[in-house]
């Protein structure tokens, strides 16, 4: 049969009753795009500055689902998580506790900015993100070593 080999992904769960399987998405990753495509003022005014790495080299991503949560902004490499605050977060701050909690457990630093604080100073919002870049990431904690058998 000159290297032809049969198909056999129906049985191994690639196909179901003749229509193929989609691999099952990340429940938030349809809302994060959405939110991407329609960004608000504030992130896009900040976006500007943060993205293409030209914030200390450090590469930042925009609405990225994390721990069940949408992240405004968040650097993986730093573990920098950028959260912009409307007036709506006025009545959420048990909620905002809650998602900083979880994601400072992750290991994230959480800055918080007021959408003012973008608009009146972005300068100065700029700066603390920069200092936050340069401060570096503490080293993640390394699993114990592999016991051998000769020890």
């Amino acid at each position: 049969m000159g290297g032809m080999t049969k198909d056999t992904s129906h049985e191994r769960g690639g196909y179901d009753q003749g229509t193929p399987t989609m691999k099952p998405r990340y429940p938030l990753q349809d809302r994060a795009r959405v939110l991407r495509n329609n960004a608000t003022e504030v992130e896009r005014r900040l976006w500007r500055h943060l993205r293409n790495r030209q914030m200390e080299g450090v590469k930042f991503r925009r609405q990225q689902p994390i721990e069940g949560y949408i992240v405004d902004f968040v650097s993986f490499e730093k573990r920098i998580v950028i959260e912009l605050d409307g007036g709506q977060h006025g009545d959420a701050q048990a909620e905002d506790r809650q998602r900083d909690g979880c994601l400072t457990m992750n290991g994230f630093t959480m800055l918080r900015f007021w959408n003012n604080e973008v608009f009146e100073n972005v300068e100065g919002v700029l700066e603390v993100i920069r200092q936050q870049c340069l401060a570096g990431v503490p080293p993640t904690p390394r699993p114990p070593p592999v016991k051998g058998g000769d020890d």
